[in-house]
């Protein structure tokens, strides 16, 4: 007897299923389902949202002269979509009715409505008045913000409302303080003025990347897993991997990776992937606790797998000032090393326990090779095909390439669908089955090839087009409108069964999707909202300057502890707030002063790499105990103690942890400062050694079962791997100082992609002595350009290179460089040994290690059973 080679594992009984349809209902969508008048007005209501979200991000507008929205306008208009849907979704008490929406929420969703889209109603005559607040402006204000703090309550819960307060609390009271953080105080009317009728607090620019594109990928995500993408993604993961030893949680791994690809919930990877994987990973001999503590590791992974991460990403796109396509570049390798190595310890618990792989259906080596070469050539083949098509058809219509292109890909999207419909649609058989085969992966491929159309649009105009991140979302989503709204249609023709049902079943999964997008949205939107309080805090009272002191203070100036401060910072912060309003609090209060603490202590940190490690820390709080999400979603599926689940869990993301301290000091990771392809090869192959070799030594399990000087050494060896150049610079300077006066001759010859590092010292704006090692990204062109380029000028007075202006928001400016700093020195990269010298003794000894465990195995194999 064998199962659909669908079938992922048994399906939760039906109240385990009800009770995680709660559990995302109350954190992502809100846990009211209403009936009757009342949810067709809930859902008219999202979808118009999703409506208004999709025409601000098309072209439309700006073709037909109508409905051009400024910043500032859509802004006002998405957070009044968010407050009046915060009301109506979310039940204010836990003994609230779910049913049903009482009067005072409708009359709080409209008062809340209009408060927060005030800007729009009234922009004009703001505008004309600026720093003038009337009556009616500060009223509305007060009421808006008390309103938004009772909506951020009911979606995300208190601690963020908390937090809020906290900073509320500081800029009205700041000459309570202490000296080191002391400042005047704000008058109530300059506050309301502040946060609620400028940008520079709640319409601030978390709002605003939120309002531009995070919706847009929210609603894509959703959408492609209506259309049955998900499911499809789970099912190549099972083909491909189940046959493998560890099958089933190796499945997990991957599944999370590709449900990354169009998910940024952690929670949601869990509860979508779990209630197959986890019952799976039981029946191969895993424990309930280990079972959901690899879910949920693998799942909050998925915020940070390219292309489509947490949404707490897009917003570097603004506080960094570089396009998503490069921050997905720079947080490739990090993500797919994290799922790697978790591969890696899923492999080593499997044999552990002596786990045996799903059966798979038989076939001789040869072919077996044959079809892996074949599918592996045919994917290439396809790229080269779809980047040569799409190349033609833009040269040969010129203008009107955009139509060819939509003809095109109608076309490959109609053959892709009557190819999938000679196949039976993926469905879950008999849970039950005591034995489970599995299929072929083309035979799951074959079903869903259409589904890689919209990924493959996102990703060209992502990466190849170099559009904005919403317009490549909003070509995207407009693709996979499409596919869902007549994918069952087109089935239905080419099946010869009812069209007009299947078009029905189309437009029906397609409002549910519009609706269900904008829902998923409502957590997200409130929380940038309340986060740009803080932020307009910041820069109401000056705290990030007064930070700098505080944290240098407290850190001693230690660039390690300033780090895990910023760790520790972002895990209890996350583990009350959600990831995305984490990542704008610490990185509007960290970020700035990392860089500039590392910087005078002599280390040019990328301002990428400091807002991945805010990021990183900020998704780890998510399985951190003892309020971890995506530990409790898995504990809900595996029947488990969440407390244990997330402190597995936690374990098992060491390895996750571990990387943002890497890329900090070795930002070649993060592919900055690589020259070559060789160069490029032998930095994945070395990293991934190490963060192998790192979960080796946290498994306590290498060859076999390590001892503890064994697990030490390989920890040695990790850090040697990853860090080479810290043994070298023991024994040699990495850097020689050139003069100054060489700056624009050597900026000129620094290599394009490369980091730029000098010296310069002044007197800062607080009027401190200061001397900082800065850097400059090398883009393309000569030497002025690319001071242009970061925001600099640079005034020769003599023999002497001073700073001249410093363009406002710019690379120079978040990298702290001040106007009238001196520029000392440049440093250029130092002859030093070669980094194969620590390498090749690291592999050395790992070859040792390696042989001693296994010799250790061998005897422990040969050794005669206890009688």
């Amino acid at each position: 007897m064998k199962t659909s080679p669908t079938s992922p594992g048994p399906a939760p009984s039906d109240a385990t299923q009800a009770e995680l349809d709660q559990l995302v209902a109350d954190i992502d969508t809100g846990g009211r389902s209403p009936a009757g008048l009342t949810a067709r007005v809930l859902t008219v209501t999202a979808v118009c949202w999703s409506l208004f979200q999709l025409w601000y991000a098309s072209p439309l507008p700006f073709m037909l002269g109508f409905g051009v929205l400024n910043d500032t306008e859509a802004r006002a208009i998405h957070l009044g979509f968010a407050i009046f849907l915060a009301y109506l979704a979310y039940p204010a008490l836990k003994s609230s009715p779910r049913n049903r929406i009482p009067p005072q929420d409708w009359l709080f969703a409209l008062i809340g409505a209009f408060c927060a889209s005030y800007l729009f109603w009234f922009y004009g005559a703001l505008a004309q008045r600026p720093g003038q607040p009337t009556t009616l402006d500060l009223v509305s204000g007060i009421v808006g913000f008390v309103l938004l703090l009772e909506a951020t309550r009911r979606a995300l819960g208190l601690p963020m409302v908390i937090v809020a307060l906290v900073f509320v609390g500081y800029s009205f009271g700041g000459q309570y303080m202490p000296e080191a953080i002391m400042h005047r105080g704000a008058s109530l009317a300059k506050f309301v003025n502040h946060q609620w009728l400028t940008t520079e607090g709640v319409f601030g620019i978390a709002l605003g990347v939120s309002t531009s594109f995070v919706f847009l990928f929210v609603l894509f995500g959703t959408l492609l897993e209506k259309a049955g993408a998900g499911n499809w993604m789970m099912n190549i993961s099972i083909a491909l991997l189940g046959h493998l030893r560890g099958g089933p949680a190796k499945v997990a791994v991957v599944s999370s990776a590709l449900n990354g690809v169009v998910s940024g919930s952690s929670v949601s990877n869990v509860v979508s992937g779990g209630i197959f994987t986890i019952p799976l990973m039981k029946r191969t001999g895993l424990s309930g606790v280990k079972a959901g503590a690899i879910e949920a590791s693998a799942s909050i992974n998925g915020q940070i797998m390219p292309p489509v991460m947490g949404a707490a990403a897009f917003l570097m796109v603004e506080y960094v000032g570089i396009p998503y396509s490069q921050i997905i570049r720079h947080a490739a390798l990090p993500a797919i090393f994290s799922y790697l190595s978790l591969l890696y310890i899923v492999h080593l618990e499997a044999i552990k326990i002596g786990a045996r792989p799903i059966p798979s259906a038989p076939m001789p080596a040869r072919h077996r090779l044959l079809r892996f070469g074949l599918g592996i050539s045919g994917f290439i083949a396809v790229l080269c095909l779809l980047s040569w098509g799409i190349g033609l058809i833009q040269t040969l219509a010129g203008p009107g390439a955009g139509w060819g292109l939509a003809l095109a890909g109608g076309a490959l999207y109609i053959a892709a669908v009557a190819f999938s419909a000679q196949y039976e649609d993926l469905s879950v058989d008999d849970p039950n089955a005591p034995i489970l085969q599995l299929p072929l992966a083309w035979e799951v491929t074959r079903t869903g090839l259409d589904f890689l159309i919209p990924i493959v649009v996102l990703l060209w105009c992502l990466m190849v087009e170099m559009m904005s991140p919403g317009l490549s979302a909003f070509w995207a989503t407009l693709t996979i409108i499409v596919i869902v709204a007549t994918r069952k249609a087109l089935l239905a023709v080419f099946r010869k069964q009812d069209v007009g049902a299947g078009l029905r079943s189309g437009l029906i999964d397609l409002w549910d999707g519009l609706a269900l997008g904008a829902r998923n949205m409502i957590g997200i939107a409130v929380a940038t909202a309340t986060a740009g309080i803080v932020v307009g805090t910041v820069t109401l009272t000056g705290l990030g300057l007064m930070m700098t002191e505080f944290v240098e203070f407290i850190s001693g100036g230690n660039v390690i502890i300033m780090l895990l401060m910023v760790a520790v910072i972002s895990l209890i912060l996350g583990m009350g707030i959600p990831t995305t309003a984490n990542y704008i609090l610490v990185s509007s209060l960290m970020a700035p002063v990392v860089v500039s603490l590392a910087s005078q202590a002599g280390l040019s940190i990328p301002l990428i790499a400091v807002h991945l490690f805010v990021f990183y820390f900020g998704i780890m709080a998510d399985i951190t105990p003892p309020v971890g999400l995506a530990g409790f979603a898995a504990a809900a599926i595996s029947r488990e103690d969440p407390i244990k689940t997330s402190f597995q869990g936690a374990l098992y993301s060491l390895r996750t942890a571990i990387l943002p301290f890497v890329f900090i000091f070795n930002p070649a990771m993060l592919l900055l400062d690589v020259h070559s392809w060789p160069e490029t090869l032998w930095l994945c192959a070395m990293s991934l050694a190490a963060i192998l070799l790192f979960a080796a030594a946290t498994m306590n399990w290498f060859v076999t079962k390590s001892r503890l000087w064994e697990s030490a050494v390989l920890l040695l060896i990790c850090f040697t791997l990853f860090r080479p150049d810290w043994w070298l610079n023991r024994v040699s300077s990495p850097y020689e100082q050139r003069p100054a006066a060489e700056f624009m001759q050597l900026l000129d010859a620094a290599p394009e992609g490369t980091r730029f590092q000098f010296r310069v010292e002044g007197m800062d704006l607080m009027g401190d002595d200061v001397a900082k090692t800065v850097n400059l990204r090398v883009g393309p062109g000569p030497a002025a350009e690319r001071l242009r380029d970061n925001g600099l000028m640079l005034m020769p007075l003599g023999d002497r290179l001073t700073v001249g202006p410093v363009t406002f928001g710019s690379y120079a400016a978040r990298m702290g460089i001040e106007p009238g700093f001196e520029v000392t020195a440049v440093l250029q990269r130092a002859d030093q040994p070669s980094h194969l010298w620590p390498t090749g003794l690291a592999l050395l000894a790992t070859a040792g290690i390696a042989a001693l465990q296994w010799r250790r195995r061998e005897r422990e194999r040969e050794a005669p059973l206890p009688a």
